[in-house]
Protein backbone atom coordinates (compact mmCIF):
# COMPACT_ATOMS: atom_id res chain seq x y z
CA UNK A 1 0.00 0.00 0.00
CA UNK A 2 1.31 3.45 -0.71
CA UNK A 3 2.22 4.81 2.68
CA UNK A 4 2.13 8.39 1.44
CA UNK A 5 -1.59 8.13 0.66
CA UNK A 6 -2.39 6.72 4.09
CA UNK A 7 -0.13 9.23 5.87
CA UNK A 8 -1.89 12.09 4.10
CA UNK A 9 -5.20 11.10 5.70
CA UNK A 10 -4.01 10.19 9.19
CA UNK A 11 -2.89 12.56 11.93
CA UNK A 12 0.74 12.39 12.98
CA UNK A 13 1.68 10.74 16.28
CA UNK A 14 2.65 14.14 17.66
CA UNK A 15 -0.80 15.55 16.86
CA UNK A 16 -2.48 12.64 18.62
CA UNK A 17 -0.22 12.87 21.69
CA UNK A 18 -0.74 16.64 21.87
CA UNK A 19 -4.54 16.27 22.04
CA UNK A 20 -5.63 17.48 25.48
CA UNK A 21 -8.50 15.00 25.61
CA UNK A 22 -6.03 12.11 25.44
CA UNK A 23 -3.62 13.23 28.16
CA UNK A 24 -5.14 10.74 30.61
CA UNK A 25 -3.66 7.87 28.58
CA UNK A 26 -0.17 8.98 29.59
CA UNK A 27 2.57 6.87 28.04
CA UNK A 28 0.21 4.40 26.33
CA UNK A 29 0.30 6.60 23.23
CA UNK A 30 4.10 6.46 23.11
CA UNK A 31 4.07 2.92 21.73
CA UNK A 32 5.41 3.29 18.17
CA UNK A 33 3.31 0.35 16.94
CA UNK A 34 0.20 2.50 17.31
CA UNK A 35 1.33 4.74 14.47
CA UNK A 36 3.45 2.49 12.23
CA UNK A 37 2.26 1.81 8.73
CA UNK A 38 3.34 -1.73 8.02
CA UNK A 39 1.52 -4.80 6.80
CA UNK A 40 0.67 -6.03 10.29
CA UNK A 41 -0.48 -2.75 11.83
CA UNK A 42 -2.60 -1.74 8.84
CA UNK A 43 -4.18 -5.18 8.40
CA UNK A 44 -5.09 -5.49 12.07
CA UNK A 45 -6.36 -1.89 12.12
CA UNK A 46 -8.63 -2.66 9.18
CA UNK A 47 -9.94 -5.74 10.98
CA UNK A 48 -10.56 -3.79 14.20
CA UNK A 49 -12.23 -0.84 12.48
CA UNK A 50 -14.46 -2.97 10.28
CA UNK A 51 -15.45 -5.30 13.13
CA UNK A 52 -16.37 -2.45 15.47
CA UNK A 53 -18.28 -0.62 12.73
CA UNK A 54 -20.76 -3.52 12.63
CA UNK A 55 -21.49 -3.40 16.36
CA UNK A 56 -24.75 -1.61 17.26
CA UNK A 57 -23.20 0.15 20.23
CA UNK A 58 -22.61 3.77 21.12
CA UNK A 59 -18.99 4.81 21.44
CA UNK A 60 -17.64 2.76 18.57
CA UNK A 61 -14.57 4.97 18.22
CA UNK A 62 -13.68 4.47 21.88
CA UNK A 63 -14.05 0.71 21.52
CA UNK A 64 -11.90 0.74 18.37
CA UNK A 65 -9.25 2.79 20.18
CA UNK A 66 -9.20 0.38 23.13
CA UNK A 67 -8.88 -2.61 20.80
CA UNK A 68 -6.11 -0.86 18.86
CA UNK A 69 -4.24 -0.20 22.11
CA UNK A 70 -4.70 -3.82 23.18
CA UNK A 71 -3.74 -5.32 19.80
CA UNK A 72 -1.02 -2.70 19.18
CA UNK A 73 -2.17 -1.81 15.68
CA UNK A 74 -2.51 1.53 13.92
CA UNK A 75 -4.68 3.60 16.24
CA UNK A 76 -5.86 6.42 13.93
CA UNK A 77 -6.68 4.05 11.09
CA UNK A 78 -8.75 1.73 13.28
CA UNK A 79 -10.71 4.70 14.63
CA UNK A 80 -11.34 6.21 11.20
CA UNK A 81 -12.59 2.91 9.76
CA UNK A 82 -15.38 2.82 12.35
CA UNK A 83 -17.09 5.46 10.21
CA UNK A 84 -18.05 2.75 7.73
CA UNK A 85 -21.22 2.75 9.80
CA UNK A 86 -22.30 6.35 9.58
CA UNK A 87 -25.78 7.88 9.67
CA UNK A 88 -26.23 7.09 5.96
CA UNK A 89 -25.08 3.45 6.00
CA UNK A 90 -26.23 2.52 9.51
CA UNK A 91 -29.87 1.65 8.68
CA UNK A 92 -28.87 -0.75 5.90
CA UNK A 93 -26.08 -2.34 7.95
CA UNK A 94 -28.14 -2.88 11.07
CA UNK A 95 -31.24 -4.04 9.19
CA UNK A 96 -29.21 -6.64 7.30
CA UNK A 97 -27.40 -7.77 10.46
CA UNK A 98 -30.76 -8.07 12.22
CA UNK A 99 -32.07 -10.24 9.37
CA UNK A 100 -28.90 -12.35 9.49
CA UNK A 101 -29.20 -12.79 13.26
CA UNK A 102 -32.87 -13.73 13.02
CA UNK A 103 -32.06 -16.27 10.29
CA UNK A 104 -29.16 -17.81 12.26
CA UNK A 105 -31.20 -18.04 15.46
CA UNK A 106 -34.25 -19.34 13.64
CA UNK A 107 -36.33 -16.56 15.10
CA UNK A 108 -39.12 -15.10 13.01
CA UNK A 109 -38.29 -11.52 12.05
CA UNK A 110 -40.30 -8.97 14.02
CA UNK A 111 -42.09 -6.33 12.01
CA UNK A 112 -41.41 -2.96 13.50
CA UNK A 113 -41.61 0.67 12.59
CA UNK A 114 -39.13 3.25 13.75
CA UNK A 115 -40.23 6.13 15.92
CA UNK A 116 -37.89 8.55 17.58
CA UNK A 117 -39.11 8.23 21.14
CA UNK A 118 -37.82 6.75 24.37
CA UNK A 119 -40.88 4.50 24.64
CA UNK A 120 -40.24 2.99 21.21
CA UNK A 121 -36.57 2.49 22.03
CA UNK A 122 -37.25 0.60 25.26
CA UNK A 123 -40.03 -1.61 23.88
CA UNK A 124 -38.76 -2.41 20.38
CA UNK A 125 -35.08 -2.82 21.18
CA UNK A 126 -35.92 -5.41 23.82
CA UNK A 127 -37.56 -7.47 21.04
CA UNK A 128 -34.80 -7.20 18.46
CA UNK A 129 -31.52 -6.90 20.36
CA UNK A 130 -30.55 -10.61 20.45
CA UNK A 131 -30.87 -11.20 16.67
CA UNK A 132 -29.37 -7.76 15.97
CA UNK A 133 -26.34 -8.35 18.17
CA UNK A 134 -25.86 -11.93 16.94
CA UNK A 135 -26.01 -10.86 13.31
CA UNK A 136 -23.75 -7.90 14.01
CA UNK A 137 -21.11 -10.12 15.63
CA UNK A 138 -21.23 -12.61 12.76
CA UNK A 139 -21.18 -10.00 9.99
CA UNK A 140 -18.50 -8.01 11.81
CA UNK A 141 -16.26 -11.04 12.31
CA UNK A 142 -16.67 -12.13 8.68
CA UNK A 143 -16.08 -8.61 7.34
CA UNK A 144 -13.09 -8.11 9.63
CA UNK A 145 -11.51 -11.34 8.38
CA UNK A 146 -12.10 -10.30 4.77
CA UNK A 147 -10.64 -6.84 5.46
CA UNK A 148 -7.61 -8.32 7.24
CA UNK A 149 -6.72 -10.81 4.51
CA UNK A 150 -7.50 -8.33 1.72
CA UNK A 151 -5.18 -5.73 3.21
CA UNK A 152 -2.42 -8.30 3.69
CA UNK A 153 -2.81 -9.46 0.08
CA UNK A 154 -2.88 -5.90 -1.30
CA UNK A 155 0.15 -4.96 0.75
CA UNK A 156 2.06 -8.03 -0.46
CA UNK A 157 1.00 -7.40 -4.07
CA UNK A 158 2.29 -3.82 -3.83
CA UNK A 159 5.62 -4.93 -2.34
CA UNK A 160 6.11 -7.62 -5.02
CA UNK A 161 5.23 -5.15 -7.76
CA UNK A 162 7.76 -2.62 -6.43
CA UNK A 163 10.37 -5.34 -6.07
CA UNK A 164 9.93 -6.44 -9.70
CA UNK A 165 10.13 -2.83 -10.90
CA UNK A 166 13.34 -2.36 -8.93
CA UNK A 167 14.85 -5.53 -10.44
CA UNK A 168 13.77 -4.44 -13.92
CA UNK A 169 15.32 -0.97 -13.48
CA UNK A 170 18.60 -2.48 -12.26
CA UNK A 171 18.77 -4.92 -15.17
CA UNK A 172 18.13 -2.19 -17.78
CA UNK A 173 20.57 0.23 -16.12
CA UNK A 174 23.40 -2.34 -16.02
Amino acid sequence: MPKSIIRRWLPSPEEVRANNGLKFLGTLLHDPNLFHLNRHSVSVAFAVGVFVSFLPLPGQMVLAALLALWLRCNLPLSMILVWISNPITMPAIFYSTYKLGAWVLGAPPVDFSIELSWEWLTTEVSKIWIPLFTGSLLAGAFSAAVAYFTMRALWRWHVVKRWKLRIQRRSTAG
